[in-house]
């Protein structure tokens, strides 16, 4: 016996397992992993929560998320309002058109970059917002059918129903069903 124990013991290390930490450097030990992936992810929802927590905000705060949704309502009612004007007074409107004519070419260059980059970046943020809602949609669509097989099933008109769709496709059943 004190030879194979020597054996075994030189092999698998007193209290440790040689082969077991031998191979983890080929392969990642997957018990070790799934802990590690579990760890990371409860970090990262625990500094998504601290990012995230209700805190009382300033009044500076307030005004400045008060403004970003100033822009996209202003365009809209101004973009209206000039044809309400154009209707109203075209004398008016007209004057004021010439002057936009003279507005430097760079500078509507300029005002373009700045609307496209506005509207394109909230565009994006709402794009992947809504990807994400059809994602979270799609993950609950086994349960709701499994949900409506299982009210079907409790119900004889539709029981009855799918069994004759049954009895229909298949001709032994048809048979089956004109022996009796």
């Amino acid at each position: 016996m004190g030879l194979i124990d020597t054996l075994l013991s030189t092999v698998f290390g007193g209290g440790r397992n040689a082969v077991t930490e031998t191979l983890e450097v080929f392969r990642e030990n997957a018990d070790k992993g799934a802990a590690r992936a579990t760890d990371m992810q409860a970090a990262t929802l625990h500094q998504f929560a601290q990012e995230f927590r209700l805190i009382r905000r300033s009044g500076f705060d307030r005004v400045m998320d008060g403004l970003n949704r100033v822009p996209r309502p202003a365009m809209a009612m101004g973009t209206l309002g000039l044809f309400v004007a154009a209707m109203v007074d075209p004398v008016w409107f007209a004057a004021r058109m010439q002057g936009i004519a003279l507005v430097p070419e760079p500078l509507w260059w300029l005002l373009g970059a700045i609307v496209s980059f506005y509207f394109g970046a909230r565009h994006q943020a709402k794009g992947q917002e809504f990807q994400r809602e059809v994602a979270a949609q799609t993950a609950h669509v086994h349960g709701v059918l499994s949900n409506i097989q299982s009210i079907e099933a409790l119900d004889p008109a539709t029981a009855a129903t799918s069994a004759t769709t049954e009895a229909e496709d298949n001709p032994a059943l048809l048979e089956w069903h004109g022996a009796r």
